[in-house]
């Protein structure tokens, strides 16, 4: 019997939706038997929770910009799969932009997979990218695994990935939709923003106008008249903007298939509370005031807004604080990969939302809408990914000791609770030391829940 499983876990397991005393029993990488805890489990590796932990699926994170090959010193692969593993992340999905060169070609992928091969401590998935000229080169990343496509409406940041206008996106919504492929959009509309320019300087406020919630709203408008148009998957990315919920909403009651994305920073800042000349802080759509932060929250509680990801995008101290505290100067982006269980869980919990929620919008949620097969959830014939969770400890976030590559983080001193004590990747604890992780291509038939059992 000891020879019949590889490892049992015993303790406390959200299972279901549900806590329960079990054991998690794993063959060969994946979940084998569930059990109750009066039926005993042996093999060959028992594993005993402490009494304030509790077992969790491996959560999954679809927004990621790794930056590697091209712009590793900004991040890179071995540096933010070992912030994945110590934040409970045990599969990510990397963006196509802030690499050199962009995933916009299958020869890019390759050079992408390439440069991650052997190196990575979770299991990593990769996004395509849409931009001007590269319609033709969409079937074959897709025939290739990528897991969809993003393309941008407003210029990226970065010169190798352009965006495309409103028509571009919707041409390639009718490829991919011919493809059953997901195109992931940041949507924020050129023009009002190209309108609602400010002058540079350190107050947050005149960052905050001039990337306006009605040029989040106009653009989201036209992904849905795209995806109604097309029969086209689509999905918002990182919605920052409490007033397009409404919009989303009816969307989805009329049958568009569209999803929405949003992320810890929007859940548990508030532009209120940014000081002045506080780069850390700034990213693309921005964090918003207080009352859009309980929007958004709503959202989330009402379902129109799908799960939560980290849209992780670092970069050097010389681009965060570049401009000397000048909001307009400085590089957009949120450094908070290992951090958003503990943020998501601090913040929830303060609002009556249960951690059995909180791991769902983290794990299964984005799991199923990318078509990451047997992922994010503890059930028989899943992947035996797993963290191991503390939720009541709380600790003050040091910049200095997370995993990223560089010391930036606008959550640098804050308290929080909820400590990642271990992770597990195929059944295996991950170590800092020993890349296990496998790079991933998207199944070409997805797994029906309905054949992943839970015990009764």
């Amino acid at each position: 019997m000891r020879g019949d499983l590889d490892l049992v876990i015993r303790g406390r397991a959200l299972v279901g939706g549900e806590f329960f005393d079990a054991q998690i029993g794993v063959r060969d990488g994946r979940i084998a038997r569930i059990t109750r805890a009066n039926e005993e489990l042996d093999a060959a590796q028992i594993v005993e929770l402490a009494p304030d932990e509790v077992l969790l699926p491996g959560l999954v994170d679809t927004h990621v910009h790794v930056n590697e090959p091209g712009r590793t010193e900004w991040e890179g692969f071995e540096s933010a799969t070992r912030a994945a593993a110590a934040g409970g992340v045990t599969t990510i999905v990397d963006m196509p932009l802030n690499s050199i060169p962009p995933t916009v070609t299958v020869d890019a992928l390759n050079i992408k997979r390439d440069a991650a091969q052997d190196r990575v401590f979770v299991d990593v998935g990769f996004w395509g990218g849409v931009i001007p000229g590269n319609l033709d080169d969409l079937p074959a990343l897709d025939a290739d695994g990528v897991f969809g496509f993003k393309c941008f409406l407003l210029p990226s940041g970065v010169d190798e990935f352009p965006e495309v206008s409103v028509y571009e996106m919707r041409r390639a919504m009718a490829v991919l939709a011919e493809l059953g492929s997901l195109l992931v959009v940041h949507a924020e509309d050129a023009h009002i923003i190209e309108e609602s320019v400010q002058p540079g300087g350190r107050e947050y406020s005149d960052f905050l106008a001039s990337r306006p919630r009605s040029a989040e709203d106009a653009a989201i408008s036209e992904v849905i008249r795209g995806a109604i148009d097309t029969g086209a998957r689509a999905h918002i990315l990182h919605l920052s903007n409490g007033d397009s919920i409404g919009r989303l909403a009816a969307a989805k009651g009329e049958g568009v298939d569209i999803t929405v994305e949003t992320c810890p920073h929007y859940l548990t800042l508030a532009a209120e509370d940014i000081p002045a000349g506080a780069t850390a802080f700034k990213c693309c759509p921005p964090i918003r005031e207080d009352d859009n932060r309980d929007e958004l929250w709503q959202g989330l509680a009402d379902g129109t807004i799908d799960y939560v990801v980290s849209d992780h995008s670092p970069a050097t101290p010389e681009l965060k604080y570049a401009g000397d505290g000048d909001f307009q100067v400085a590089w957009g982006g949120i450094a908070s990969l290992q951090l958003g269980l503990p943020l998501m869980w601090t913040e929830g919990s303060r609002r009556g939302i249960p951690l059995e929620r909180i791991v769902e919008l983290m794990s299964s949620a984005p799991a199923d809408r990318v078509g990451i097969a047997g992922k994010g959830r503890i059930a028989v014939g899943a992947a035996a990914d797993f963290a191991v969770f503390a939720p009541e400890q709380t600790f003050v976030v040091d910049a200095r000791a997370l995993a990223h590559r560089h010391p930036v983080t606008p959550y640098d001193g804050r308290e929080l609770t909820g400590v990642v004590r271990a992770t597990y990747l195929a059944g295996h604890l991950i170590d800092q030391d020993n890349p296990r992780g496998q790079l991933l291509r998207r199944p070409r038939i997805e797994i029906p829940r309905t054949e992943i059992g839970v015990p009764a």
